[in-house]
């Protein structure tokens, strides 16, 4: 489903226009602060804002902000957890484990504490962890920023798999290799104006 932002104003700046048709990708760039990230947040309706945001013609206002952070889910650039092991974060641990080796993953992961799982572990598992809700629209805050050059090869290869079916994107990185990959619309954000590039 097409994902439309029309007049967002908020913390980041603005009003911002965007649109995502499924299988698409965007990708926004721009300085340390200039609130790439806030942006995100806006759409998944997390951070205060003004103007709309739809998905497929339906406004976020007329979806319960659970429902719509599962159909436009974001994952931030250091994922928050709320148990001290990993498993209980995963309903259907059979799936979960069904995707780690894409990922480069052992299962036994998942019986670690989180605590013990450095930060590129921790993000794959969290993005296994937003996937399994079967998103129309992601939202990513630099999915590859601390991951090795084999890491970052197997999100990527999932993230297209994901495009292929439908999945629309929308990428903060500082990484122009990485939207090109991707095939993504380039964007910059800075002094709270959202331009082509």
């Amino acid at each position: 489903m097409s994902l439309r932002a029309r007049g967002l104003v908020g913390a980041a700046g603005g009003p911002f226009e965007l649109d995502v048709a499924p299988g698409d990708a965007v990708a926004i760039t721009g300085p340390s602060g200039a609130g790439k990230s806030v942006l995100l947040r806006m759409i998944a309706d997390l951070d205060p804002h003004e103007g709309s945001v739809s998905l497929g013609g339906t406004d976020c206002a007329a979806m319960s902000g659970p429902e719509w952070r599962k159909r436009v889910a974001y994952l931030a650039a250091e994922p928050g957890w709320w148990h001290d092991m990993a498993a209980p974060h995963f309903p259907n641990r059979a799936e979960a484990e069904a995707m780690m080796p894409e990922l480069g993953l052992a299962p036994a992961l998942l019986d670690q504490p989180i605590h013990r799982l450095s930060t590129g572990e921790r993000l794959r598992l969290a993005l296994i962890r937003t996937l399994l809700n079967h998103p129309s629209v992601l939202l990513l805050d630099e999915p590859t920023g601390p991951l090795d050059p084999e890491a970052t090869k197997r999100v990527e290869t999932l993230l297209r798999e994901r495009q292929t079916k439908g999945t629309a994107l929308v990428v903060v990185t500082h990484d122009a290799a990485l939207a090109d990959r991707l095939g993504a619309k380039k964007m910059h954000l800075e002094d709270g104006f959202l331009t082509p590039r």
